[in-house]
């Protein structure tokens, strides 16, 4: 037992090359194993399907965490391939006239632009939006 964490502490992918690919870390936070059969099961991912514009929950809201004190609109609850709501926040950003970006399943636009994206969203099918 000893020497299978010696084993494992010294291939740690932590320590540098010549780590054992079954011991590298995952996104669930395991690093290591001191069982020598352990591997990592992948993870299916499948592709969700992107939800009809009236079926989408969207909600609209203002945030200014850890953004220097800058005012953001969040568009979150946006069910679909990360592709289309990167296309969603591309045309919120050309019809707001500002910039903004898409992380982590939001749609980001810079500055207080509730209104102008709640307008945008029910014009086009998105009819179970809310400003929160």
């Amino acid at each position: 037992m000893k020497l299978n964490f010696l084993n494992n502490f010294f291939n740690s992918p932590f320590r540098g090359s010549g780590g054992s690919s079954k011991n590298k870390p995952d996104s669930r936070g395991f690093v290591f194993s001191t069982d020598p059969t352990f591997r990592f099961e992948e993870e299916e991912q499948t592709a969700q399907e992107t939800l009809a514009p009236a079926q989408q929950k969207l909600r609209i809201r203002l945030d200014t965490k850890q953004r220097a004190g800058k005012a953001v609109t969040l568009v979150t609850g946006f069910i679909g391939i990360e592709s289309d709501l990167e296309d969603l926040g591309k045309k919120l950003k050309n019809f707001c006239g500002t910039g903004g970006s898409v992380k982590d399943g939001e749609a980001i636009i810079q500055g207080d632009q509730r209104d102008k994206v709640l307008q945008w969203l029910l014009k086009n099918g998105f009819v179970n939006t809310k400003k929160v």
